[in-house]
């Protein structure tokens, strides 16, 4: 029996700013917005990376792996109400582990469970995995940012409150 899809990948583009070749989350199986995200990314032969990473043994770029991970988890985040005119950046990365490369025809499956949410910076603990096997787990951290001072140049974190207030 086939899972069913919460979002397919013109939904995840209206979420995540990302786009090809950049956007590695193909569709979202599990959704419950600022909690958890489940998603997935199939594996083409035809990816960017596998061409020089490694030539005659493609493998995925962990930080890849991690990144999808991350989009997984902003997923999460930005799903939630109030998260309009924000995006979701970087704040750290602690405790990731690698146990199995990722090839060519792999599915990987993305998990992230946000564990914290305060004052516009997040932790989430993540896993993916291929056919049930670890792939990578770790924590991200991570700062919801308002939009369009991260696209001039200066990204800061804001809160509703700060968005409604005159100034």
């Amino acid at each position: 029996m086939s899972e069913r899809i919460v979002m397919d990948r013109t939904a995840i583009e209206a979420v995540l700013p990302h786009r090809a070749p950049f956007l590695l989350v193909d569709e979202v199986l599990e959704l419950e917005p600022g909690v958890r995200c489940r998603a997935r990314r199939a594996l083409r032969p035809d990816e960017l990376w596998f061409a020089g990473h490694f030539p005659g043994n493609p493998v995925m770029p962990g930080v890849l792996i991690v990144e999808a991970l991350a989009q997984t988890g902003a997923i999460a985040a930005l799903s939630q109400p109030g998260s309009e005119g924000r995006i979701v950046l970087f704040a750290g990365i602690d405790k990731v582990r690698f146990k199995r490369v990722v090839r060519p025809g792999d599915t990987l499956e993305l998990a992230c469970e946000v564990t914290a949410l305060r004052a516009g910076v997040g932790r989430g603990r993540v896993k993916a995995t291929v056919d049930g096997e670890l792939v990578c787990r770790g924590e991200l951290m991570f700062a919801l940012a308002d939009a369009e001072a991260a696209v001039a140049g200066q990204p800061t974190m804001s809160t509703a409150a700060d968005r409604e207030s005159p100034a």
